[in-house]
């Protein structure tokens, strides 16, 4: 009966493992919702990003980068799954945090950040970039916001 109970229960989770990922991640379900709260809420911050560089010069360049960090990363969907704490931004709690990962991606997926955005050896990462795969200038402007979260701290 032990048996029976561990194989349910390893059942149950790929089960939801994998309803999950086909209605949530892969499926571009009715979320029509939250696409709008996510396009108003980055409306909201690049207005607010607005406003707080034209009042001090020397911040200027950190908020037109973190405006243009939250573009590239919302735009892709990155910021659904994973949050970026290196850089304030809020995400989703479902994927690690990314302010390290180009330091670590190499070392948990054996290929540089470029490469492993190409080509993801991870299986959720696959599935959500093999449905929509990166532009090489993609790839570049995400490495280099993940470059910038990694030096900061």
């Amino acid at each position: 009966m032990n048996k029976a109970f561990i194989h349910f229960m390893i059942s149950a989770i790929l089960g939801l493992g994998i309803g999950y990922l086909v209605f949530d991640v892969l499926g571009d379900g009715d979320d029509s919702g939250n696409e709008i709260a996510i396009q108003d809420n980055t409306q909201a911050n690049s207005e607010e990003t607005k406003q707080e560089s034209a009042e001090t010069s020397s911040d200027s360049s950190t908020a037109a980068a973190v405006s243009t960090e939250e573009n590239i990363l919302q735009a892709k969907g990155c910021l659904g799954c994973h949050a970026v704490k290196g850089l304030n931004l809020q995400g989703g709690a479902t994927g690690p945090d990314l302010s390290q990962a180009f330091n670590n991606v190499e070392g948990k997926h054996g290929k540089p950040l470029k490469e492993f955005l190409k080509e993801p050896t991870s299986a959720v990462m696959s599935g959500v970039i093999g449905g929509n795969p990166l532009t090489e200038e993609e790839i570049s402007k995400i490495s280099d916001v993940l470059k910038q979260a990694s030096e900061s701290k």
